[in-house]
Order: C-alpha cells, then structure tokens, then sequence
C-alpha cells in the first residue's frame, strides 16, 4: 500500500539557537547531550519556518488535520517551496504518517534521519518535549537529531508509552518516518 507523503518547512534547532529556551537550556532541562541538532515535528520545539494565513481559503487546500488541529504537515511540497522561497536555512522535511517497516524511496534528494513520536490531536514529541520517560526509553535510545533511528524500536516504544504512563497526556502517539531534503534550506558551512 502506496504511503502518502506530507511535507514542512521547519525552524532549525541546534547550539545556534541563543535566544528563549536556547540550545544550552534544552540539552540541560532534557539531558539530550549527545544530540547535534534537533529536527524534530514538535511545533514547540521546531516550529514552522513560516507563517500560515488560516483565512486564506485556497490554502485549506494543502493544510492536514488531526481531530480538527491543523498541523504543521502539508499536502504539497510546490505548496511549502512557495512558502520558504524567501528563506535561507530551514529543514525541509517529508513525513510519512504511520509508516511500514520498508521506508519510503526518498533518497534521492532527502536523507532519512529517524522516527518521531507525535501525540495523537496535538503537536507534541513524546521523544524530545516531555521531559523523558526513561522507564519506556533513555536519551541514548534517540539518535543525533532527537529521534528514534530503527523502525522495530519505535514500533515498541510507542506501544510501551501508554503502558507504563497511564496518567500522561502526550503518550498515545502517532509513528512518523522522517526524511530531511539534502539541499533545500540546508546549513551551507
């Protein structure tokens, strides 16, 4: 069964970041020290790279939703291209929601870089915006950019949060496989 693919544009977050929560603040409050950058889909954490005109009735046409939020996600990269041909670095990324076990055929211009966590009707990282659940997973578990990196571990873990933290709202999670292009808004230096 084909996949489909959604696409965003999302502000980069690494020790750049020096203004509100900086990177240094982050890395302490979750104990992510061996991270390099976060690309995660938390829309705290990496927010979108541009703004979104919610009255603009013809751009309904690109928006997804989950139980009436409007997420970060996006039916058409021509669509996201237009939004960010004025921005210099960003992480252009392809999602896929609820992947197989085979990953999508993006090499060509993405690099895949891992799985996220997203709780179901929100915007939230299980993985990297919760303050850890080091009883279902532990910060060496994510890779370099704050994600899970083998399809068969974030399958358990996923399963596993709601299990061992009944009383927590962020845990019932969708699966996402995560590709960020190799060029487009990329870090040049």
């Amino acid at each position: 069964m084909k996949q489909d693919i959604y696409y965003t544009a999302l502000c980069t977050y690494d020790s750049e970041n020096k203004e509100g929560f900086s990177w240094n603040d982050y890395i302490d409050w979750s104990e992510l020290k061996h991270l390099k950058e976060l690309v995660s889909l938390d829309g705290n954490l990496n927010s979108l790279a541009f703004s979104l005109d919610l009255d603009a009735a013809e751009e309904w046409n690109y928006f997804i939703t989950d139980h009436d939020m409007v997420m970060f996600y996006f039916s058409s990269l021509d669509y996201v291209l237009s939004k960010t041909d004025h921005l210099e670095r960003f992480n252009l990324l392809a999602i896929i929601k609820e992947p197989g076990k085979e990953k999508a055929n993006l090499n060509k211009d993405y690099n895949f870089i891992g799985y996220d966590l997203i709780e179901i009707g929100g915007n939230t990282s299980a993985l990297t915006n919760c303050g850890g659940f080091d009883e279902t997973f532990l910060p060496n578990d994510l890779n370099s950019y704050g994600l899970v990196s083998d399809y068969d571990s974030a399958k358990q873990i996923r399963e596993a949060l709601p299990i061992n933290n009944p009383d927590e709202p962020h845990v019932n999670c969708y699966l996402y496989e995560v590709w960020r292009h190799k060029t487009i808004g990329a870090k040049t230096n």
